[in-house]
């Protein structure tokens, strides 16, 4: 998953927006971008095998559950400050431990 020089798109880049493929939410060019190089590099279409199985999953189980309405918006938003770095990623998700 090196981005062989057979592959015009790098595999980091591919991995990076592997949900954006999944969820079909790159545009018609990325997609069909990201679609070849998943056919045809082993590593990634792996991890993509991996992360379909884990959304069907998910949606199997919690696919029922109503989602308020602008938690998607919420998220996204996140995501996107992420990306561009006007945002630093929360330190854990552990709970503080008891006082001493």
């Amino acid at each position: 998953m090196s981005g062989e020089p057979s592959h015009p798109t790098d595999c980091s880049e591919v991995l990076d927006r592997l949900y954006e493929y999944l969820d079909r939410e790159l545009p018609d060019g990325d997609s069909a971008k990201f679609r070849e190089h998943i056919e045809d590099c082993g590593g990634c279409l792996e991890k993509y095998g991996l992360e379909e199985s884990v959304k069907k999953l998910v949606k199997r189980c919690c696919g029922h559950d109503e989602v308020p309405g602008d938690l998607r918006e919420k998220v996204l938003g996140r995501i996107e400050r992420l990306r561009c770095g006007e945002e630093a990623p929360a330190a854990s998700a552990e709970p503080p431990g008891p006082a001493a």
